[in-house]
């Protein structure tokens, strides 16, 4: 598998947020994590991703082992993240909020920055062409020069994923990336989402909207930490445990 927990466990005080969790994500699919709220989805993304460690259990991804490895590391390794919050440097324009998030690769050193080597040209081109590419990729070019304290909530989420290709992820975790968006955006992001993976992305989500699972080749839901159900979105809606997690009864449906 591509990623994995195995028996994946967060302990706060005596408090289990998540519980040996057991999930898996193949290279290429698009898979949603969902599960009412305090369910613990943020708290899988944040274990994944090193903003957290793991009290228990193991985290493997493309064969490797990176349980409460740093979150650079992480990163550099091809985990790429959104927040719930559009995080961005709102005095930056689009174009430049870009651009900043290639704190990875390439680096220059000192000296060359001091003295604007070749070297450090030619990365400092690289930067910027794969900027563009990205700003087109999300469909940004027509906001690129617009301040990101001045956009619509719509396109700061957009922003946030752009911001996240600039480490160039083998996977992306989206966490709520349609939350609060209009009919029409939602869509426009979800054509957004599909067209990250067609470059070669692997996709783990997590979304209240259920209607961005469409995109989803399978969905994983959690409850109190624990996975209670897998499978297609139609085959989890029908999952009596499912709705007496959503619902509190198993006739919910």
């Amino acid at each position: 598998m591509f990623l994995e927990t195995k028996e994946l466990t967060k302990n706060f005080g005596g408090l289990a947020a998540v519980f040996q969790l057991e999930m898996s994500v193949r290279e290429g699919e698009i898979v949603g994590l969902i599960g009412p709220n305090g369910a613990g989805k943020t708290t899988v993304f944040n274990l994944i991703t090193g903003f957290l460690r793991p009290s228990g259990g193991r985290i493997l991804f493309d064969g490797k082992d990176i349980s409460g490895k740093k979150p650079h590391l992480i990163a550099k390794m091809g985990i790429g993240r959104t927040f719930q919050l559009a995080y961005l440097f709102p005095e930056f324009t689009v174009f430049e909020n870009i651009v900043t998030s290639f704190n990875l690769y390439p680096k220059s050193s000192f000296w060359e920055a001091l003295f604007k080597t070749p070297s450090y040209r030619r990365k400092e081109l690289y930067i910027l062409e794969q900027a563009k590419e990205i700003l087109y990729l999300v469909g940004l070019e027509g906001v690129k020069n617009v301040l990101g304290r001045n956009l619509p909530h719509g396109y700061q989420k957009l922003l946030t994923m752009a911001r996240a290709l600039a480490i160039k992820p083998r996977i992306l975790l989206l966490d709520e990336p349609i939350a609060g968006m209009s009919l029409e955006e939602i869509n426009y992001a979800m054509s957004v989402i599909e067209k990250i993976r067609s470059q070669g992305v692997t996709i783990l989500l997590v979304e209240h909207n259920m209607r961005i699972m469409t995109l989803c080749d399978r969905v994983i839901v959690i409850n109190f930490g624990n996975k209670i159900a897998e499978g297609s979105m139609e085959e989890v809606r029908q999952n009596q445990e499912v709705m007496k997690a959503y619902f509190g009864r198993e006739d919910a449906a």
